[in-house]
């Protein structure tokens, strides 16, 4: 039985057939299916290039195949384009196929009410919460409280009417998005047992700038960029030596280098722009003394759980599943840049309470590795396809 997978994320071909991601889902992510399945279909928006970046990875592979759906990016492309992508949706789907949706996702608000008519399962691997993603001040968009309502009330549809859920966090996404079936909570990062530091930070050096670090997407604001960038200026006005670190890139960045200039410490900021994942990011992470992700919204942010694998100490926002993460003591509200800058002159003016910080998150990072999540993830994906065999069987 092959397993059709339904994803927000963009692709890239090029002309010999070979997909490509610049970030994540790599080949290497699809094979965790194929320990069930015997073959993973992608589908997901791919765009048609000539030629990709010498550090970009390739998805398709060795029983890893994509089915595009036409591409476009926003709102407005989307609704030029919607028949052609439902039309899509629906013919990537075979009869005799186990479907998982990623989401909260557009393409699967498109598929979902196709399969719920024809009566075929499907489960859901939860990875965002758009009441969230779309909170104010995190995406600008003059439609953005009516895509929140939607979107939150989507995703309760689509979780309540699965076979079975996977939950990136514990609890949180669990409480705002119950399922009536099969429910597990598995987070979605893995670290490498290689990518894990043997031991914690030393005590920092208070002679220099305490070094930030903060990886996450530009393209929208909903990582909260502009929230960190007044806190750290906030916290420089105060007398506080510090530098901050922005690894990613998008439409914002400019504009997020225009508000350091304003506020008068672009030279205590660093855009790093968009990394290669693994060793490139890894190599700024262990240069950083603190992590911050003050983030509107989180499944289970990556980021921070790289970052923490390095032994950083962090700070993030109350969202998602950061409280899953971190000690109430390391969080503060997010959007709040004066509460942000009050939360870093704590930590940092605290050599030993960023000593603890780091030995914790450490501990922390070790419950990540594949080898504890592994036979949760392959247990789910195996009640996935014993569910779709008993339910084919039926129709016979």
């Amino acid at each position: 039985m092959n397993v059709v997978v339904t994803l927000e994320h963009r692709f890239y071909r090029t002309p010999d057939g070979k997909v490509w991601t610049q970030t994540t889902f790599p080949h290497s992510f699809w094979k965790r299916y194929l320990k069930i399945f015997d073959g993973v279909r992608v589908v997901a928006r791919i765009r048609e290039v000539t030629s990709i970046a010498p550090d970009w990875k390739q998805a398709n592979g060795e029983g890893v195949s994509f089915i595009a759906v036409p591409y476009y990016i926003g709102p407005w492309q989307y609704f030029l384009r919607s028949r052609s992508v439902k039309r899509a949706l629906r013919d990537a789907v075979a009869a005799n196929d186990a479907v998982i949706l990623r989401v909260s996702s557009q393409l699967a608000s498109c598929l979902q009410p196709y399969l719920l008519k024809k009566g075929h399962p499907y489960a859901v691997e939860v990875v965002a919460d758009p009441y969230d993603v779309f909170a104010p001040g995190s995406i600008r968009h003059p439609l953005r409280p009516y895509f929140r309502w939607t979107s939150w009330y989507q995703l309760k549809l689509e979780c309540a009417a699965a076979c079975g859920a996977a939950y990136v966090t514990k609890q949180a996404l669990q409480r705002r998005y119950p399922c009536d079936g099969h429910s597990v909570g598995i987070s979605d990062v893995v670290l490498p047992e290689w990518s894990i530091t043997s031991e914690a930070r030393p005590q920092i050096n208070t002679d220099r700038p305490v070094n930030i670090i903060f990886v996450g997407t530009m393209a929208q604001l909903y990582k909260a960029p502009n929230v960190l960038i007044d806190a750290v200026a906030l916290c420089v006005k105060k007398g506080v030596n510090i530098k901050l670190t922005l690894v990613g890139d998008g439409q914002y960045r400019a504009e997020l280098e225009a508000q350091a200039t304003a506020r008068g410490i672009e030279e205590r900021v660093c855009f790093c722009g968009q990394l290669p994942g693994g060793e490139a990011v890894r190599a700024q992470l262990d240069l950083a003394d603190l992590f911050i992700l003050p983030s509107h919204q989180e499944g289970l942010p990556r980021a921070m759980v790289e970052a923490m694998a390095r032994a950083l100490p962090c700070i993030g926002s109350t969202v998602g599943g950061i409280p899953e993460l971190l000690s109430a003591e390391d969080m503060v509200a997010p959007g709040d840049a004066s509460a942000l800058a009050n939360k870093i002159h704590e930590v940092v003016t605290d050599p030993k309470r960023m000593l603890r910080m780091s030995a914790r998150n450490l501990e922390i990072a070790k419950n990540y590795t594949d080898e504890i999540l592994d036979d949760q993830r392959t247990g789910f994906y195996r009640y996935v396809r014993e569910h779709t065999e008993a339910w084919l069987k039926k129709r016979r």
